[in-house]
């Protein structure tokens, strides 16, 4: 397939494909004309991609971690390493800390939005009023 074809499939844009090819997270064949074609496993591929990309993965750790998959279904190839464990659950835990941080932003918004109703009439913030910062009152 073509790499307009691509992109509205996964729904990436065509300067997005590019770039995944430039990083060797993505490979092409050339027509004789040197347009691209992408084999229909791409689709997959694409979307492992960025899926990974939205768990905030660089692309450097991508190319590392996709021979380790199996794009049809993300799961795990015989080609993991310990080290490659090792470093992902490094990973794991750094996404494990900004789950964690957005949790306890979310709670501050809790707050700001209590104390506002609070403010507009009602009987009131059901807190302790001020931010919680991390601190959760519940």
């Amino acid at each position: 397939m073509k790499i307009g074809e691509l992109a509205r499939r996964t729904a990436v844009s065509e300067r997005s494909l590019r770039y995944y090819e430039e990083q060797g997270l993505l490979v092409s064949a050339r027509t004789p004309s040197g347009h691209r074609t992408y084999p229909e496993r791409a689709v997959d591929r694409v979307i492992r991609i960025q899926e990974l990309f939205a768990a905030g993965l660089c692309s450097g750790k991508i190319a590392e971690l996709l021979p380790c998959m199996r794009d049809e279904d993300g799961g795990p190839s015989e080609a993991a390493t310990p080290w490659l464990v090792a470093d992902l659950t490094r990973q794991r835990a750094r996404i494990d800390a900004r789950i964690a941080e957005l949790v306890r932003t979310r709670e501050v918004l809790d707050d700001v939005i209590v104390a506002a109703s609070g403010s507009a009439g009602s009987s009131g913030p059901s807190r302790a009023p001020g931010p919680s910062w991390g601190v959760s009152a519940k």
